[in-house]
């Protein structure tokens, strides 16, 4: 098993490390929409907040030496469903090769962020 830690994605806010890797499989913390380099949340809303999400994988992707293509699995975290929409043109502009998904709201997320992803990938 590998640990995965880049200083391009956020540090953990808590007690675990942002992706390991284990029989080939990358399996990554849920991003959420910080900048790496202040720790704060990126303001905007669910556009902008989606679009640093998906910053953060790809650094965490590279890191383990993968990207987009090879993500098998994501789990997707809104705090308004009623953003699905616009949650979805900016996902579907890293995420091309339609890895499968689930997509759920939920009541809150860390820091008040909106939304936050996981990945699985093939490394």
């Amino acid at each position: 098993m590998k640990t995965i830690s880049t200083d391009k994605a956020p540090a953990a806010v808590g007690p675990y490390s942002q992706a390991k890797v284990v029989g080939g499989l990358l399996f990554a913390s849920g991003q959420i929409p910080l900048n790496p380099t202040t720790g704060t949340v990126v303001e905007g809303g669910i556009v902008e907040q989606t679009e640093q999400v998906c910053k953060n994988i790809e650094a965490v992707l590279t890191e383990a030496g993968t990207d987009f293509s090879k993500v098998v699995k994501t789990t997707c975290f809104l705090a308004d469903i009623g953003d699905f929409k616009a949650f979805n043109e900016v996902y579907a502009k890293y995420f091309t090769s339609k890895s499968a998904r689930s997509c759920v709201a939920v009541k809150d997320l860390p820091l008040g962020v909106i939304v936050e992803v996981e990945i699985i990938a093939e490394v």
